[in-house]
């Protein structure tokens, strides 16, 4: 926040804002027309009506003919009715429209973390910026929400701006008769252009003072963004279903509510009491003084004969529309001021580049799924890190085999399945597929040879059918081979609407609450239902009973069929199902070969970690 704050010129806020309209307005193209529209009907409103009201008071004053009087008056209803329909009308548009204001800002924000490389997505920084973004915004809806909705404020203020100024400038240019004696000094030039500058001042000085009094918010959204992350944590931690059992069973409540009583708004209260409103009750009453100080100026050129009653009504209510305005239009550009070092940390999240080469090659579609792929000398670390994951790996998977990734935590075999899909690119050495550097290869295209079952996987809260395929449009009969291969089929059939029964209850009440083994199974499912040639299951079985663990592995090479499948998995037994196994320590392979093979070497890693647990089934 503090390295935008030089930048906050007002050229550097227009900039900003304009940019942030053109990129809403490729979401929501009709928002900035119906809103546009709604503020000419709110800006001319007065005006029409303040010059028909002139009207009529001139007439009545004058000759009184009825015609003309029934002329101005049904002008001044016929203008009013009209508009009224017409800001009524746009009106309801535009509230339907703003409410989709932060969910469209959302969906902007997903678009961009949706499209981002996931290198750049995995940084610490995108997501300190990501997490700003959704601070400031939940905030005081800083950002791009702020900006949207102060473009009704900047269209009315500166038609009625426009509106005044036709309404006044004949106030200006009416001179007092010479009859007027010693307020003849009215017609002076120099009188005129010093009341205009004195009428320009005051009408700045309200709005800067209110723009004084929000810009102590922005000096303090540091300390507000910690309290509102603070106390979001505390209260979602206490929301959350799955943290009930240990909330009971440790008595976290006190601990929680200790923290959630905590003072952690001592940055702001002394603003708060002091010059937020002390600036705001400033701005107010130099506004009434403006006020003031038109009724004087009007009046007296009446009085001195420039012009009759009617003219009063005019210059009086088109003079206050203008000082209103143009206050309405220093106090919102204030607030895009203020707004600004908001929206450079937007732009700065939009602007996060994509690291990861996009190639251009497609990859062959082999009815044979013959894809060999190649580890040629890859070393890599992670972004920020002197660390090596990964040194100097080579090894070769043979095509359609099942091949088992073991190692310790931190041995670097989730890295090793993040290169082979290509989430990350080694600093050094080669991956190849088909004998080519997968870089080449497009993008999109190479992730489609993979389906991977994630540690972590997350299951949407949507129908059954609809997350194992990932789409709403899929095959029955083929989800339901899936969860029946992944030793679902028991399940299914017990709920009560089948493939579109709902998984947990975020959206219905008589949603499916699955059990982490249950989960695991679908997510397996997914995986088949995608039918890539490259199957990766991390910890596949870790949450599946026994039994449930035993069936998988006993028909997996059935399931599997002739796609080349990948563990990474801590227990070992699940590597007696495989034809080869790897196994990582300290970053690099250290051993390649068969069961048995590894367990001939009894001074191997392999050996040791097996014996490690075979211990206790012995």
């Amino acid at each position: 926040m503090k390295q935008h704050t030089n930048r906050n010129s007002l050229r550097e806020t227009i900039r900003l804002t304009l940019r942030v309209y053109r990129l809403y307005s490729q979401y929501s193209p009709h928002i900035f027309l119906v809103m546009f529209f709604y503020a000419l009907c709110i800006a001319l409103s007065p005006y029409v009506t303040i010059f028909c009201s002139a009207r009529l008071l001139d007439e009545l004053a004058g000759l009184r003919r009825f015609d003309t009087l029934i002329f101005w008056a049904a002008s001044a209803l016929g203008s009013g009715v009209l508009l009224m329909l017409l800001s009524g009308a746009l009106l309801r548009r535009q509230t339907a429209l703003k409410r989709q204001i932060t969910v469209t800002c959302d969906r902007i924000m997903a678009d961009k973390l949706f499209s981002i490389n996931y290198d750049a997505l995995d940084h610490a920084h995108t997501y300190d910026l990501f997490s700003q973004v959704e601070q400031n915004s939940h905030w005081n809806v800083w950002g791009m929400p702020k900006a949207i909705m102060a473009f009704p404020d900047l269209m009315q203020s500166m038609i009625g701006i426009v509106g005044a100024i036709v309404l006044t400038v004949s106030l200006f240019t009416l001179p007092v008769p010479a009859t007027a004696g010693a307020l003849i000094f009215l017609n002076h030039p120099l009188f005129v252009l010093l009341f205009l500058l004195l009428l320009f001042l005051i009408s700045l000085a309200s709005p800067l003072c209110q723009t004084k009094s929000s810009s102590y918010w922005v000096k303090i959204s540091e300390e507000v963004k910690f309290s509102n992350r603070f106390f979001s944590s505390f209260f979602l931690y206490s929301d959350q279903a799955s943290n009930a059992t240990d909330i009971r069973i440790y008595h976290q409540a006190p601990i929680i509510m200790h923290y959630l009583s905590q003072d952690l708004i001592q940055a702001e209260r002394p603003y708060v009491k002091g010059p937020i409103g002390i600036w705001a009750a400033i701005g107010s009453g130099i506004s009434a003084a403006l006020t003031g100080l038109i009724y004087v100026f009007v009046v007296i050129k009446a009085l001195a004969g420039a012009f009759g009653i009617g003219a009063i009504t005019q210059y009086i209510g088109a003079l206050s529309a203008l000082t209103t305005n143009i206050g309405l239009l220093f106090q919102t550009m204030g607030e895009l001021k203020n707004n600004a070092p908001f929206l450079h940390t937007v732009f700065e999240l939009l602007q996060v580049p994509n690291y990861l080469y996009q190639g251009s090659l497609t990859t062959e579609k082999r009815l044979d799924r013959q894809y060999p792929v190649e580890f040629r000398n890859v070393s890599f670390r992670y972004p920020d890190s002197d660390t090596w994951t990964l040194r100097h790996v080579n090894v070769t998977f043979n095509i359609g085999k099942r091949m088992a990734i073991v190692g310790e935590n931190g041995s670097g075999k989730s890295t090793f399945i993040k290169l082979l899909c290509r989430l990350y690119d080694p600093q050094e050495g080669q991956i190849l597929l088909n004998g080519i550097d997968i870089r080449k290869y497009e993008y999109r295209d190479y992730i489609n040879l993979f389906s991977i079952v994630f540690q972590d996987f997350q299951l949407l809260a949507q129908p059954l059918g609809a997350n194992v395929a990932s789409s709403c449009q899929y095959s029955e009969p083929r989800v339901i081979q899936a969860l029946t291969d992944a030793g679902f089929a028991d399940r299914l059939a017990t709920l009560p609407q089948g493939l579109h029964t709902m998984l947990y209850r975020d959206f219905a009440e008589d949603g499916v609450t699955l059990s982490g083994g249950e989960a695991q199974k679908i997510a397996i499912a997914r995986a088949l239902y995608k039918d890539a040639p490259f199957i990766i299951l991390d910890e596949p079985t870790a949450a599946l009973d026994p039994i449930a663990e035993a069936e998988i592995y006993s028909k997996f090479n059935e399931i599997v069929g002739d796609k080349t499948a990948i563990f990474i998995s801590h227990r070992l037994s699940s590597c007696k199902f495989c034809d080869e196994i790897t196994v990582f320590q300290g970053g690099s392979i250290v051993q390649h070969g068969t069961h048995e093979q590894l367990l001939r070497d009894e001074s191997g890693q392999y050996a040791k970690l097996w014996n490690a647990q075979a211990q206790y089934y012995v």
